[in-house]
């Protein structure tokens, strides 16, 4: 059963919101490939989370939270980070699949894609063994179309090239690191460094942020189906040796307004099902943002798992990180596949213990995350397509 302050669970605002002029509270970093994405975020309490994220596509700045569910001894009061990287995974491929299809001349009818993410997690915390992985992805497109099974094939790989998120999943790209410790800059040991200026920490510009619209972004929708693969339990994410395999999905439609929905499922660890809104035209967070937040949350969750593990005080940690994504080779025009440079993350850590832990909670939380390891791995989606 999760302990402390259940922050999230008695805050009075909605847990998804576009902010009152969150261009004052949060910008985008000057982009270097078409489009950029800035996530700023701190920890609340036991597994929580909060931030903003501002993406130079849309221009809107949306708080988003993050929680885990008993596996973490967390409250389940919000997503877990690894559902937002399949969130806009999923959503970006919709997007491009949707644009690409229009400029081929292929008629669809209803488009629905089932995309399966599974990640590892192998070795011991306290022997500095314990590793993060990312494995292949699994994407079935359910389409309706009088065009033949080769064709709509072909659309949906080349959607999946196109996606600005093919630059992180094709070849190996190791992410970029400050850190503060207790206000202080400290030369990491293993993690590679960003060059250039440390922006402040956040927290202060995340705290008491307003909504500007009450609309629903989320919602919890009960327990995931319980299957054999599930071999979590109370607080089994925690163990200090470990050696599992967790899965993700999300399964993605377009409401006739055009805003793209996604219900997220957690098999293993087993944990809730939510509903997600994304859209390119900024009624709810685009695909990009979501894409930025799951990375960001996933690494918080690492540096918050290992102090636990370790017996270690960290009162607070904190991250600002940005990431350089090009335009979708069709939504944007381009005709190219996706690019990506590696992500960049600032790092800031409140904590009584000395800049030793600093620096091993840092290497631990990048060797442990499963999305900066979805960054730094080879990988390809394996496409299925049904026609419906």
């Amino acid at each position: 059963m999760a302990t402390g302050d259940n922050i999230l669970g008695a805050d009075s605002r909605p847990s998804f919101f576009l902010v009152e002029g969150g261009d004052k509270a949060l910008s985008p970093p000057q982009d270097r490939l078409g489009q950029a994405v800035r996530f700023a975020a701190r920890s609340l309490s036991v597994m929580q989370k909060e931030g903003l994220v501002a993406s130079s596509v849309s221009g809107q700045v949306w708080r988003v939270v993050s929680d885990e569910g008993a596996y973490l001894d967390g409250f389940d009061e919000a997503p877990c980070p690894l559902s937002f990287l399949t969130v806009g995974m999923v959503s970006s491929f919709m997007t491009e699949l949707l644009a690409l299809a229009k400029q081929r001349g292929i008629a669809l009818g209803r488009v629905e894609l089932v995309q399966d993410n599974y990640y590892t997690m192998k070795g011991s915390a306290l022997k500095g063994t314990m590793t993060g992985g990312a494995k292949d992805v699994d994407l079935e497109a359910r389409i309706e179309s009088d065009a033949d099974a080769e064709t709509l094939r072909a659309l949906v790989c080349d959607a999946v090239a196109a996606s600005p998120l093919s630059g992180l999943m094709r070849g190996a790209q190791d992410s970029l690191f400050t850190l503060t410790h207790q206000g202080r800059p400290v030369v990491p040991d293993k993690a590679k460094v960003v060059e250039g200026e440390v922006p402040p920490d956040p927290s202060g510009l995340i705290e008491g942020v307003t909504p500007a619209s009450a609309q629903p972004i989320i919602r919890r929708a009960g327990m995931s189906p319980l299957t054999e693969e599930a071999t979590s339990s109370q607080g089994s994410s925690l163990a200090e040796e470990q050696d599992r395999v967790l899965h993700v999905r999300g399964i993605c439609t377009v409401r006739e307004d055009g805003v793209k929905q996604i219900e997220q499922q957690l098999f293993n660890p087993h944990g809730s099902i939510f509903h997600f809104l994304s859209d390119e035209q900024g009624r709810a967070p685009d695909a990009i943002s979501f894409m930025a937040a799951g990375i960001g949350f996933c690494f918080m969750t690492q540096l918050g798992r290992y102090a636990k593990i370790a017996k270690k005080h960290l009162g607070a940690y904190n991250v600002v990180q940005d990431i350089h994504f090009s335009p979708g080779g069709a939504s944007g025009g381009t005709g190219e596949a996706g690019k990506a440079d590696p992500v960049e993350t600032h790092v800031y850590l409140d904590t009584d213990e000395d800049e030793d832990f600093a620096r091993a909670a840092l290497d631990m939380g990048e060797q442990t995350c499963f999305l900066h390891a979805f960054c730094r791995t080879d990988l390809k989606a394996r496409v299925r397509v049904t026609k419906a």
